[in-house]
């Protein structure tokens, strides 16, 4: 068993520890406020103040500390019950390429992994030229997720993650001229549950939502978008995909990158959608390692899984979003 698959188990138990409500368990260092970044990242509210949005389950008030699993030998930092979500804008630390991504973390529409598979992604992306927006979205139940209160999955009336996806994709568009980024160069990457918004965002063309300002003139379809062990793609029998799931044919070139050895969200979801994106003849790329388990977000191990970054880098610049290395 690899490392990273024996930290992945005990960060899936920590964040499916017994609670009282869905998206609520026990941290460390619980701080009763909301999740802010450190400077000199700058967050912006994702909907006009006093606009009204459909509330998760459970709603606030938002709170985040550490949960007790821990991935690579470090903590996780999580966010729960986000009601008013925000983008966190990073610029590049080296020379702007004029490419954007938009961050999904993962958590299960539960919480949010907010460093592991977010401020650490960032990181990533700026120092290789890349702006990257991390998105807070709306939890708990803003996409099919396990509800504590009936022990059963549930799909919510509203895709409160979906609409806050699309409306990031737009704000970034909108304000591409200020941050020096290529508005037809806009990527998404997720995680788990992330991954599955990779998925969503990227197969509608039409808004979630009414239009609500002059950024919803954007398209809200990223360019590129990255899957990292999705979850909800996959049902039994077979390669079966989740009927909720619709491939657009005018899908943006992906990639999707899981272990074999995933205990949370089986690796058939990820052959499905890469099967049903290329049936579509979606330009797809897929990358399956034997070890890894769920949830390693990009800390480095011994495991051959935290190699993904370099693929995806040259993977960016084979679809055209990265300029081609030189020499």
């Amino acid at each position: 068993m690899g490392r990273l698959f024996a930290a992945s188990v005990f960060l899936l138990a920590s964040f499916a520890a017994p609670a009282s409500e869905t998206g609520s368990q026990p941290l460390l260092d619980r701080q009763d406020r909301p999740w802010q970044p450190e400077s000199p990242a700058t967050q912006i509210p994702l909907w006009p103040e006093g606009l009204e949005i459909a509330a998760p389950v459970n709603p606030g008030p938002e709170n985040f500390g550490t949960g007790r699993g821990k991935v690579a030998g470090k903590n996780v930092t999580i966010v729960q019950h986000v009601s008013r979500p925000t983008m966190t804008i990073y610029r590049p630390t080296v020379a702007n390429t004029g490419a954007a991504m938009v961050v999904f973390p993962g958590g299960g529409y539960r919480v949010l992994a907010i460093d592991l598979e977010g401020t650490e992604i960032c990181d990533w992306l700026v120092a290789r030229g890349i702006t990257c927006v991390l998105l807070k979205y709306r939890v708990p139940g803003s996409g099919e997720y396990y509800a504590d209160e009936c022990n059963c999955r549930r799909i919510p009336k509203v895709p409160m993650a979906l609409q806050d996806a699309q409306r990031a994709i737009r704000l970034l568009r909108a304000q591409a001229d200020a941050l020096g980024v290529d508005p037809h160069r806009v990527g998404v990457i997720g995680f788990s549950a992330g991954g599955r918004m990779v998925a969503d965002v990227s197969n509608k063309q039409i808004a979630a939502y009414a239009p609500v300002d002059a950024a919803d003139l954007q398209s809200p379809v990223p360019d590129f978008a990255v899957a990292l062990y999705p979850g909800h793609l996959w049902q039994a029998p077979g390669l079966t995909l989740n009927p909720s799931m619709k491939i657009d044919p005018r899908c943006p070139p992906t990639m999707i990158i899981q272990a074999g050895n995933d205990p949370t969200d089986d690796v058939r979801h990820s052959l499905t959608y890469y099967l049903a994106l290329q049936q579509a003849a979606i330009a797809v790329e897929m990358h399956l390692y034997a070890e890894g388990g769920h949830a390693f977000g990009l800390r480095e191990s011994q495991d051959p899984v935290t190699a993904w970054p370099a693929l995806v880098e040259k993977w960016m610049r084979t679809v055209h979003m990265l300029e081609p290395s030189k020499g």
